[in-house]
């Protein structure tokens, strides 16, 4: 973290004046109404537009100073071990949104990798899944940090995504993983692979992680008996393929230890975080670039289509019962007489047709 020093000549640059307010945990509107000024005039300093003047500037200036001498004395506490923190700083400020999901991710995703590699018995679908899940809780972190247990709901997602049906038509997973080197291990998990996902679900999570029962029926939506059914059931197959695990406790400890022998590294939280927002921004875009198709689509058929009632064409038909036309003979003494009398005549038709005028 870089310490800036307010002096008396110019102030700090707009990207320094804007982490200095939110690292003291203020919005620009609570600045702004701290300090007398609109929200516009406020942006326009920190974006450095405007140059800070007057009253309100000096103000401006004082806050920063104080931000400075803040930021400066609470790196001093962290590097000397709190040791020479001053007792008048007061409380510590509180976390940035994102140093709260990077807290929560270094704490839960190592051990919930584990976990879902015990659902699924796939090492880069357990990584996958994590890292999903983990992108979701980002995207509705409000939601996510004002939960009561932040961690189970990402785990939740998480195993929800892991024990999906529409992986088996991935072509990656289609074929299975190298197994466990060691045999105890392998039979393990070739039990646990065997068991309904419902049933595998409520033993991880009751016998694997440790929650209690109505705790694993809240997780598992289902109701407490019913959580309870499957667990029994869960451990009766898993110790008809293991005999050895039939204590509760042995099978909580040799989980552990197969969770704990794979080599399941999780992506570091700026990663997941980074590739969470790409991943909103492109499907965002997608959306977009989908409606306006709709919209143009919409608009040239509207353009393109009749305004009016058109009947259609009935089809031909043939006509039946109509003679053929005679072939044309040779004419008679009488047929060529009359002939030659209408061509000779003339063109306005016999006199009793003519008009008579009177």
């Amino acid at each position: 973290m870089v310490t800036t020093h307010i002096t008396a000549g110019p102030l700090p640059s707009p990207k320094e004046r804007r982490y200095l307010r939110q690292s003291a945990s203020l919005t620009q509107a609570q600045l702004a109404a701290r300090l007398g000024v609109g929200r516009a005039t406020l942006r326009a300093w920190e974006s450095g537009r405007r140059i800070p003047g007057g009253s309100e500037g000096e103000a401006y200036a004082r806050f920063l100073t104080a931000a400075v001498e803040a930021t400066a004395r609470q790196e001093r506490a962290a590097q000397e071990g709190d040791a020479g923190a001053d007792p008048t700083a007061g409380p510590p400020r509180p976390l940035t949104p994102a140093q709260a999901f990077d807290a929560l991710y270094a704490f839960c995703a190592p051990a919930l990798v584990r976990q879902t590699y015990l659902l699924t018995g796939r090492r880069e679908l357990a990584r996958e899944a994590v890292e999903q899940a983990f992108q979701t809780a980002w995207q509705r972190w409000p939601e996510v940090a004002r939960d009561r247990d932040p961690g189970g709901w990402v785990r939740a997602v998480a195993y929800d995504c892991a024990l999906s049906p529409w992986h088996r038509f991935r072509p990656r997973y289609r074929h299975e993983e190298p197994p466990p080197a060691d045999p105890a291990d392998r039979a393990l998990l070739h039990a646990l692979l065997g068991l309904p996902p419902s049933y595998r679900r409520t033993l991880v999570l009751y016998d694997g992680v440790g929650l209690d029962l109505p705790e694993t029926a809240a997780e598992t939506e289902a109701s407490t008996p019913a959580a309870a059914g499957r667990l029994l059931r869960a451990r009766e197959a898993v110790a008809a393929h293991v005999p050895a695990l039939a204590d509760p406790d042995v099978l909580h400890r040799r989980l552990t230890e197969l969770a704990s022998s794979e080599r399941l590294l999780a992506a570091r939280p700026t990663t997941v975080r980074t590739y969470g927002e790409r991943r909103n921004v492109f499907w965002t875009r997608a959306a977009i670039a989908f409606t306006v198709a709709i919209i143009g689509s919409t608009a040239l058929t509207l353009r393109t289509a009749p305004t009016h009632y058109e009947p259609p064409i009935a089809p031909a038909q043939a006509v039946h019962g109509v003679p053929p036309p005679a072939a044309m003979g040779p004419l008679s003494q009488e047929e060529q007489a009359l002939r030659t009398k209408l061509h000779h005549s003339d063109s306005g038709g016999p006199e009793r047709l003519l008009p008579e005028f009177r």
